[in-house]
């Protein structure tokens, strides 16, 4: 859909949405004008079609379909079983597995239904540091798993900052784990989801791949999949999805019972009918060759962005990236995440703060900052532009001055509106 369309597309839809609301008004035109006219780098982000953002806000939304097709705990489910039968039938199709569930609300709830198909309460389960680039779900002692099981983090390596596969092997042996959870949100290099496969299957256990980040990448063959050798594999729809905001789990056909009943009735109730429509709209989009084509795009402007940081003194953690993100290590002496974060924000450029691998700084502050490409590429920026914008990062984090984060803001916002979004704000 070129610019006219997109804009036409809202114009016609807005009407709809127009009571009597100002603040809620002034909220959604704020939200389009810093989307517009800034620069989002958050790893995790990205910016849906209008199609997409047609299905989330369509009548699917008023339907109750406690259940899954043809099986149903309501009356009236008809049309939303074709909608639930195309997702499920194209996320089958995208990544190659037996068993497809599209009914998570989120990655967390998607990964919190494997646990329960798989573990029992005091099982043991390894899961990647949240420091060291894991997430939250992979056993955080403030997390349901870390609460519920007894987790036993792995870490990368200190010299190469890239996961310790030996020490992982010989960490299952001594400790036997029942669960193996893979992926990351922090991770810059390419996982050995086999290796894993490996490790987990010679001590009895069963594998979890948490591909919510790179699930664009793995779906077009630009990553190792986990599919082939893992029993469960989840991710998020959205980031390089580029679809709703929401989960998925797939897993090996003898697991597929387990795993729905999980699912329904055991972490959720009702699906979200509107936003499973958008998946599907979502996973049709990644069938198409445009999609590989813009995934490609992710990558390289990735690798320009993270050698331009590079060349211009900045640290990145392990090195570089194989995938659409990296992680600034601004050190224990530099400023923290949290001053970076804010001060990118000042001048429209918005990244998250994170911690590094062996922080020392609690992680609201940390000492890093993740930084991604996937909603850049979206709107059609390339590798041209990755280098203007390492450049526009480096002055802000080297300048105390506000009067250049202000000059920066004013580059940002011209370069933004170069390359539009939902029309103009």
């Amino acid at each position: 859909m070129n610019q006219h369309e997109r804009t036409a597309f809202f114009s016609f839809l807005e009407p709809a949405v127009r009571p009597p609301d100002p603040e809620r008004a002034a909220a959604l035109a704020g939200e389009r004008r810093r989307e517009n006219e800034g620069l989002e780098l958050i790893a995790s982000e990205n910016f849906v079609s209008p199609a997409v953002l047609a299905a989330m806000g369509s009548v699917m939304t008023n339907k109750y379909a406690e259940g899954y097709p043809g099986k149903r705990y309501y009356g009236g489910c008809e049309c939303v079983d074709v909608a639930e039968e195309l997702a499920r039938a194209r996320a089958t199709q995208l990544f190659g597995c037996d068993h497809a569930n599209v009914q998570p609300h989120s990655g967390a709830q998607a990964n919190m239904s494997v646990y329960l198909a798989t573990c029992q309460p005091g099982d043991v389960v390894f899961g990647m540091d949240l420091s060291h680039g894991g997430h939250l779900t992979h056993g955080h002692p403030l997390n349901y798993s870390g609460k519920t099981f007894h987790i036993h983090p792995y870490l990368v390596r200190q010299d190469t900052e890239t996961i310790d596969y030996d020490a992982m092997r010989e960490a299952a042996r001594a400790q036997k784990p029942n669960l193996i959870v893979c992926g990351a949100s922090a991770y810059s290099r390419i996982i050995d989801f086999q290796t894993i496969a490996d490790i987990a299957h010679e001590v009895g256990a069963l594998v979890m791949a948490d591909i919510a980040h790179i699930a664009g990448m793995v779906a077009v063959g630009l990553h190792p999949s986990p599919v082939p050798c893992c029993e469960f594999v989840t991710t998020t729809t959205h980031k390089t999805l580029r679809g709703p905001r929401g989960g998925m789990v797939m897993c090996k056909a003898e697991f597929a019972e387990a795993l729905d009943k999980a699912v329904f009735p055991g972490v959720q109730g009702g699906p979200l009918m509107h936003v499973i429509a958008a998946k599907a709209v979502a996973f049709a989009e990644a069938l198409t060759p445009s999609y590989r084509a813009y995934i490609e795009q992710v990558l390289a402007n990735a690798k320009t962005l993270c050698g331009e940081l590079l060349s211009l003194g900045w640290r990145i953690v392990s090195g570089g990236t194989d995938n659409h993100l990296m992680l600034i290590n601004l050190g224990a002496d530099g400023i923290s995440g949290k001053k970076a974060e804010d001060r990118l924000g000042k001048a429209g450029i918005t990244v998250n703060k994170n911690t590094v691998p062996f922080d020392t700084r609690k992680p609201y502050i940390g000492s890093g900052v993740r930084i991604g490409t996937p909603a850049v590429t979206t709107r059609g920026m390339g590798t041209g532009e990755m280098k203007l914008i390492a450049g526009l990062i480096d002055r802000v984090l080297r300048s105390e001055d506000e009067a250049v984060w202000a000059k920066v803001k004013q580059e940002v916002t011209d370069l933004a509106r170069a390359f539009p979004l939902y029309g103009t704000p």
